[in-house]
């Protein structure tokens, strides 16, 4: 099997690339990035994979952006800085409208047995369910649902099939005044779902790395249940940590 098979998704590439270019001084603090038209050729990928890696350097505070002038160099990290990947936090203040997610379910569900115990409710107990696939050059490449309890989801637009203007935690921030604390995530290797398998188009034995994320409120309690379904020949996870 080819490298290109393992390689990680391409705005996760462009994201590398453009900290690798700011690192070694091509960007300098303060200097003005090309135009997403300009990366866009540059990379040869579509706007909206442009888009997603400029929103994830502007969440790490790399970048600036400003409607209708550009992009921004904020901080250079240093050379030793290895790329970190916290796929909880990420999908929690990703703009589906700007990511190109298609909202594959919005609705109540009956929540399965992991998500009721976490959520501390009896298995089946009806809950918000939202799923959003993303996809890279017309490939699926992420496949993530949201669980939240019934009273918290009253009032949002969880339950519609159209993409949030703004992130999930800007949205239950804004209209339920919930303010999100931490994330607890689990990680493993496994083979795929039965919706899985249709939506990756993959065969039951493929890997996929499954990462389930408990979401903490202020008062300590399980607010959001976030399960991540990425195909295993399409991503790696890396993380770095002082000692």
């Amino acid at each position: 099997m080819s490298d290109e098979q393992y390689a990680p998704p391409k705005y996760a590439q462009i994201v590398t690339a453009i900290r690798r270019k700011i690192a070694d001084g091509t960007y300098p603090p303060g200097s003005q990035l090309p135009s997403e038209t300009q990366l866009v050729r540059e990379f040869a990928v579509s706007r909206p994979t442009v888009v997603r890696a400029l929103q994830v350097l502007q969440l790490r505070g790399i970048i600036e952006r400003e409607h209708g002038r550009g992009s921004y160099v904020k901080q250079a990290p240093p050379v030793s800085e290895e790329d970190t990947s916290r796929p909880g936090r990420a999908v929690l203040d990703r703009i589906e409208g700007s990511a190109g997610g298609a909202i594959l379910h919005a609705g109540t569900q009956p929540a399965p047995a992991n998500v009721a115990a976490v959520l501390s409710l009896p298995e089946g107990t009806p809950v918000m369910m939202r799923r959003v696939l993303l996809s890279e050059a017309d490939e699926p490449c992420e496949l993530v649902t949201f669980w939240c309890p019934i009273e918290l989801a009253e009032g949002t637009d969880l339950g519609r099939k159209e993409p949030l203007p703004i992130s999930v935690r800007q949205h239950l921030q804004s209209i339920k005044g919930l303010r999100l604390d931490h994330v607890l995530e689990r990680l493993a290797a496994r083979h795929p779902l039965p919706h899985e398998i249709e939506v990756f188009g993959l065969s039951k034995t493929a890997a996929v790395l499954g990462v389930l994320a408990r979401v903490f409120d202020t008062a300590g309690r399980v607010a959001l249940v976030i399960d991540i379904a990425l195909p295993g020949t399409l991503h790696e996870l890396e993380d770095a940590y002082s000692l």
